[in-house]
Order: C-alpha cells, then structure tokens, then sequence
C-alpha cells in the first residue's frame, strides 16, 4: 500500500461508513474501501490497524451485539490475543469503519476523527 493511500475498512450497509466515504469524497480525497465482511481481516491485520489507532481490542468493540451478549465478553478475562481472535471469526463485533493512512488508522466514530488523517 502506497504511503499516502487510504482504506476505509467497512461494511457497506454501515452508516458510518457510508458517512466516511462521504467525508472523504466531499474533501476529493481518493481512497479504497475493503469490506472486511467479504474479504475478512486477519489476526495480523487487525493487531496492526489496533496499534496504529493506538487502541487495546476491547475499545473497539460492539457491546451492543448480540454476539458480544452470546459469548458473554462484557467482565470477561479474555486475552487481547483471543478478542482479535473473536473479533475476526465475528466480524460484527468490529466498531467501523477503521480508516488507515500510512502508519496511522482511526476509528471512524464520530466522523470527524478521520479529518485528523487528512
């Protein structure tokens, strides 16, 4: 991936995600958009996007999920090892979108923390 690229990481019926490519088209930015519910992201990947949005798996979570409830992960001792894990098999426990630049990647909620990568 080229220096100056962004990726929006998404699941396209997402509003934040769909107000991202928004944001990024409104200001001409060019970018690419992986749904990362028909092309999965990996353990390594997610590991990567968490460090560079300076983040631990559990700030990225969707609490509200039913999945989140079924694998009863609210007070659990999982590792950050096995939330990614978690994470990547159930892709619906991901907040998003996740936007990356370089060495950088925000959370895309609120909106307004992708300006930073601009």
């Amino acid at each position: 991936m080229a220096k100056d690229t962004i990726t929006v990481y998404e699941k396209p019926t997402c509003s934040k995600c769909r107000e991202a490519a928004k944001l990024l088209r409104d200001n001409g930015v060019e970018f690419q958009k992986v749904n990362y519910y028909t092309q999965p992201l990996t353990e390594a990947k997610l590991t990567e996007l968490l460090a560079k949005m300076k983040l631990k798996p559990r700030d990225v979570m969707r609490t509200g999920e039913a999945v989140y409830k079924e694998l009863k992960l609210s007070g659990s001792s999982h590792s950050d090892s096995e939330l990614v894990k978690l994470m990547v098999k159930h892709p619906d426990l991901l907040q998003r979108p996740i936007v990356e630049k370089g060495s950088r990647a925000v959370l895309g909620r609120p909106t307004e923390n992708i300006e930073t990568l601009l």
